[in-house]
């Protein structure tokens, strides 16, 4: 069903709970996605990336995302995943994702605020005042996309730099109007060179300046037996890319060759591609409502 992201979010977090999100770059993955929170009875989130968006068949996705969301029969909102460029963040709202990550963590400070800003009057000017806006501040080391580990982004993911500053916070929430915060605690983007340490220090203390919802990216690799703390911090989503990405490619490049033997059956190669995506979202929702 239909779901309001920030809403679907805020009760989860009155439950003593998260969402998490996963990065569809296929329907295929989305229904193993939706699939999984039905059997739940918990809601998901659907991201789309912003690559993808920027293409016709990238906005032919999030039209079809729509409709599996509206016919779930769970909450399920669909997003457009970190996004700087007005255009694609226009395009995907009328293509219908009902929320936007509006990223401006690359930038300044002030120019940050300033693209958030931006982005919601565009969305405003288009008829699209009510959707909602995520913003992030600090920098998340890593590729959204690719799986790389912070040393081929030439940043460490046990450093300090980029970390969310939480004297900021209150400030920029006041001027941006968003309505989730994604913070940079020591998680990034990809794979994690050794154990990730997260600094729950600094998450604990962005969570005591703000009322609205904080959001974990990059939380691929991050022990459950830590995620679990996430939302007694007021972490209210958890966004999921890399683990989903590789799991599914592993499991297709171990079954493929007997597939192809198999009078090139695609179709059960797709009921396996199904499986993998299902089991790591299962999992995933598992860990969140614990």
């Amino acid at each position: 069903m239909r779901a309001r992201l920030d809403h679907l979010v805020v009760s989860a977090l009155q439950q003593g709970a998260a969402v998490p999100a996963f990065t569809c770059y296929d329907f295929t993955t989305a229904l193993a996605v939706v699939e999984a929170a039905e059997e739940a009875g918990r809601g998901a989130i659907l991201l789309v990336a912003p690559k993808t968006a920027a293409t016709p068949n990238g906005l032919r996705l999030i039209t079809a995302l729509r409709g599996l969301a509206d016919a779930a029969s769970v909450p399920v909102a669909v997003q457009l995943d970190h996004a700087s460029d007005l255009r694609v963040i226009a395009d995907a709202v009328a293509a219908g994702a009902d929320s936007v990550l509006a990223d401006g963590s690359s930038l300044p400070y002030e120019e940050n605020i300033a693209l958030v800003r931006e982005a919601r009057a565009v969305l405003a000017a288009q008829g699209h005042a009510d959707v909602v806006i995520e913003a992030e501040l600090g920098g998340l080391a890593g590729d959204e996309d690719r799986a790389f580990g912070a040393d081929a982004t030439g940043s460490s993911a046990q450093g300090t730099a980029g970390l969310t500053d939480s004297a900021q916070v209150e400030y920029f929430i006041a001027r941006t109007g968003a309505q989730l915060l994604a913070v940079a605690v020591g998680n990034v983007h990809g794979k994690y060179k050794g154990e990730p340490q997260l600094r729950w220090d600094v998450l604990q203390d962005i969570a005591v300046r703000t009322h609205i919802p904080l959001v974990l990216h990059g939380a691929s690799g991050i022990p459950a037996e830590e995620l679990v703390k996430a939302a007694a911090m007021n972490v209210g989503k958890v966004n999921f890319n890399t683990e989903l990405r590789t799991g599914v490619l592993a499991t297709l490049e171990a079954q493929t060759g007997s597939y192809r033997a198999d009078g090139e059956n695609l179709q059960g190669l797709l009921g396996t591609w199904n499986a993998s995506a299902k089991g790591f979202a299962a999992g995933a929702l598992s860990t969140l409502t614990r």
